[in-house]
């Protein structure tokens, strides 16, 4: 959901490079914070989901890998561009997240996609009204 901070920045700023460089710091401070939440909370034998390093460097790696998709195309210099190819792009990464929730957790496909999709409506909501109280 990183990409709302994006999506606040571009209303924000109207600059689309400045929306890039606040999309990558989104990347990497949600990456570390996540990559470090996930290494340091289980020493894997409480939830046998593995070696803390290896489960935090997974999730860190995901987690910058995910911001970072959604931020590149703010370095096209035309704002309405490059939010739209954003947001087809976070559309894109919900999608496989439901998926990848369905294949290997074994969720409904149906109620995967709803959670995922819906879930991200009032974080979108959140960003969009940040953006759009610029002042001047």
């Amino acid at each position: 959901m990183r990409v709302w901070t994006s999506v606040a920045a571009a209303g924000v700023t109207g600059n689309p490079f400045r929306t890039f460089l606040v999309g990558m710091a989104a990347a990497l401070g949600a990456a570390l914070s996540m990559g470090l939440a996930k290494a340091l909370s289980d020493d894997g034998r409480l939830s046998g989901r593995g070696q803390p390093l290896l489960r935090g460097g997974v999730t860190g790696l995901g987690t910058f890998l995910g911001g970072t998709f959604h931020t590149l195309p703010f370095l096209i210099p035309h704002l309405g561009i490059a939010m739209a190819l954003a947001s087809t792009v976070v559309v894109l990464e919900l999608l496989v997240i439901a998926w990848i929730r369905y294949r290997y957790m074994r969720s409904s496909l149906g109620s995967t996609v709803f959670q995922v999709l819906v879930g991200g409506g009032p974080v979108f909501l959140v960003g969009l009204s940040l953006g759009r109280m610029r002042g001047g």
